[in-house]
Parts: C-alpha cells; structure tokens; sequence
C-alpha cells in the first residue's frame, strides 16, 4: 500500500519535460533564493553532520490538543533503511521537520539514524509514524511502541497512527492511550478510516482521547469531500498520501493541462502547484521522495500563493478518482498475511 507519494519514473520524467520549457528556467533563480534565505541553521551537535541545515518557513496546523504540527513534510514509503536515512538528511537540511515513517514501511531504524545524525534537536522535530494491524490488541500494542522507540532513537513519538481499520483497533487504541499517558506519545491519529463508517465512529465516538489527525488519500483528482466534512465536525486535521498520485498514476497530475497552465502562470512545476493547493486548502501534506532535486523542489512552496480563481480551477478537477483502488478485503488479506521485521 503507498501512503506517502514517492515521485515514479514516470512522474519524475514529467517533471524533466516540464524543466525543459522556459517557465522552468525562469522559476529556478527565484527557488535558489528563496533556499539562500531560509532561517539559520538549525543544525548542532554531533559533529555538526548537518552542517547546513535550515528551517524553512512552513506554517502549523493546531491540532485539537492543542499541539502544533508543521503542515509540511516528507513521506518514507517504499524506501529502504539507507534510502529513508539519506532522504531525510537532504530533506533536514532543506528545512523540513516533519517526517512520516510507518512500522509497516521497515526503515524506521533508517529514520532514527537520520535524526541522530542531522544533530538538530529532537524537540524541533515532528515524527511520525504508524502501528499496523498484527500489532493491535490490549498489552500487544504497548509492546510495539517501545519497540518502535527504540528502533527510531527516540524517547516520544509526536503523532502515532493506527495504520488500518483492521483487526483490534479498539484495543490497539486503549493501549495507544496508555502510551499518551506515559508520555511516550504525544497525539493519536486514525490513517485509512475512510472504508467502513462505523469504524471510523468506534473510535471517534467511544474512546477517551480523541484522534488529532486522519491520514487519507488525497490529491486534486479525489479531493475526498465527504470525509473532509466528517473530519471537520470533529475538529481532525486531515493528512494526505498520494498528494501527487503516486506512482499508479503515471504522473496524470502533471500532465492536467489545468495544472500545466497554472504552472506557466506561476513559473512553478506542476508539482509545486499540487503541493500548494494541499496548503491553501489547509490539509497537512507529506510527499515521498528520494531524489535530492525532488525534496528540494517540493518544499519551495512557500514563496507564492494560488489566486481565488487558481483555487476554483483546482477544485474544479476533482472526480473523487483515487489511485489506490485495492478492494478493502483484498487490502485486509495482504495486510494480515504480511511478516514484518523488527
């Protein structure tokens, strides 16, 4: 299953046709300046391995505890442990501090190794990640929690998801409370709660400490109006996986000639574009990358802004098409038969 989007052969050679026309190439000085500029490094300690990490100036979503999230960040999916260490390095020193990891993805040890060596402070960090469906069930989930700290190097994880809507969840979650309360965790989120709704409301409705966040497919073809609404009556921010379409796609999205066209407009790529849409309609959004030009490139959105009219043409695209289309029983099957290394 692909959560976070990681740029495909074939998204990355629409990206390549889109650097070749001259909108392109009067986009990348102002990107390199706006990069120059960001804040100060951030980066200390350890040998000062990230010599030139910076913060750049990705705004917040308050969560409903009260815990801001930075609303930007990269996605792991599909990397191995070196490729996920080596891709959050780059996207450190490029300013991101959120990152999205899954026990389910088996680099979260590439993750810990990443944020022990960026020597940035773990309080300025904002990771993420997810307890799968053969962990869930009263006593077992704990257990894998302090697992997973220990294979991230950390000693809290700020946001921790329920990956699926499979299994025991509910007692998956008592026990994910009980990690809350221990401080090993610091907000509960639901990811994939969009199937069946009498899941989405046995958590929602019956547990005491309610999810923050709801991590779903999202993108400007299945903008997932209906679940938005339902999240949004509870206060739940929602996350996005696929934001560029993912690999299935075979970069449709930036092949739109509506997107292609704002793009022009912007001198941005048509990525950079999508990526501001998920901002402007205030989703949190972590796109998956392991090219150093495509991390570099998704986190230099934050130097313009979509008009109304960019917006309304944006949303004019949704056909609440997703990519991933897995039958939910077929998603369970793969899900539970899986064996995954500690």
């Amino acid at each position: 299953m692909k959560h976070e989007n990681k740029q495909s052969k074939t998204g990355a050679m629409g990206r390549r046709d889109f650097l070749k026309s001259g909108a392109m190439l009067g986009a990348a000085l102002p990107l390199l300046a706006g990069t120059l500029s960001a804040c100060a490094s951030g980066g200390r300690g350890n040998a000062g391995k990230v010599l030139n990490a910076q913060v750049a100036n990705v705004p917040s979503i308050k969560l409903n505890n009260g815990l801001e999230m930075p609303q930007f960040g990269i996605g792991t999916y599909s990397m191995s442990n070196e490729e996920c260490k080596q891709a959050c390095l780059e996207a450190l020193r490029n300013g991101y501090r959120h990152v999205d990891c899954a026990y389910s993805y088996q680099n979260e040890r590439g993750l810990g190794e990443a944020i022990k060596e960026s020597g940035i402070p773990r309080e300025e960090l904002w990771i993420t990640s997810k307890i799968p469906p053969t962990e869930y069930g009263e006593g077992k989930t704990l257990i894998a929690i302090d697992k997973m700290l220990k294979r991230l190097q950390v000693d809290y994880i700020d946001l921790l998801y329920e990956h699926w809507p499979i299994g025991d969840f509910v007692g998956a979650w008592k026990d994910m409370e009980k990690a809350f309360t221990a401080g090993k965790v610091r907000a509960l989120g639901i990811s994939n709660f969009d199937f069946i709704e009498e899941d989405f409301h046995a958590v929602i409705d019956s547990m005491k400490i309610k999810p923050v966040a709801l991590q779903i497919e999202c993108h400007p073809y299945a903008q997932r109006l209906e679940i938005r609404k339902k999240a949004k009556s509870h206060n739940i921010a929602v996350e996005c996986w696929f934001p560029l379409g993912g690999a299935v796609s075979q970069g449709a999205l930036f092949k739109d000639p509506v997107i292609k066209r704002i793009s022009a407009a912007h001198q941005k790529t048509p990525a950079q574009i999508i990526l501001r849409w998920h901002i402007q309609e205030g989703f949190s959004v972590i796109p998956g990358a392991t090219n150093p030009n495509h991390i570099k490139e998704n986190i230099g959105i934050f130097d313009f802004a979509l008009s109304d009219s960019d917006m309304a043409a944006m949303r004019s695209l949704n056909k609440e098409k997703r990519f991933f289309t897995m039958p939910f029983e077929e998603v369970k099957k793969m899900i539970l038969s899986r064996v995954l290394k500690d």
